[in-house]
């Protein structure tokens, strides 16, 4: 069977910083946390999901952020956020444009490197 999308999205985070995951990809990304399967809570870490986009993040013992690996998020009103971002302490970093979207970097609080992007209207 061919695949036919993507499910979810795992990053990995340190032990016991729960409520830094919360605040970054809940609070200021709004992706809403969701209650993880009592067997994998045991396990630390957190979820966030909406419809179309989940974010999982698992703990991982001999951790090492993903500094070039990294997930895509579309976003609406991508000024508005980097502004959001830039006035909780992330550091927005542009790239190379890339055709059909205004787009940049931002790194999480365990240091995994995500791209925001948002389609250029009318193109």
């Amino acid at each position: 069977m061919p695949a036919i999308a993507i499910e979810h999205v795992q990053l990995a985070m340190p032990q016991g910083r729960e409520e830094q995951a919360r605040d970054f990809y809940s609070r200021i990304l709004g992706i809403p946390e969701v209650p993880k399967p009592p067997e994998l809570a045991k396990r630390g870490g957190a979820w966030f999901e909406k419809v179309g986009l989940k974010i999982h993040l698992g703990v991982e013992a001999d951790f090492r952020p993903a500094r070039k690996a990294h997930p895509a998020l579309l976003v609406e009103d991508l000024a508005q956020l980097v502004d959001r971002l830039k006035a909780n302490g992330y550091a927005v970093r542009d790239d190379e444009p890339l055709e059909g979207y205004d787009r940049v970097f931002v790194s999480d609080p365990f240091g995994n490197r995500i791209e925001l992007m948002e389609p250029l209207h009318g193109q």
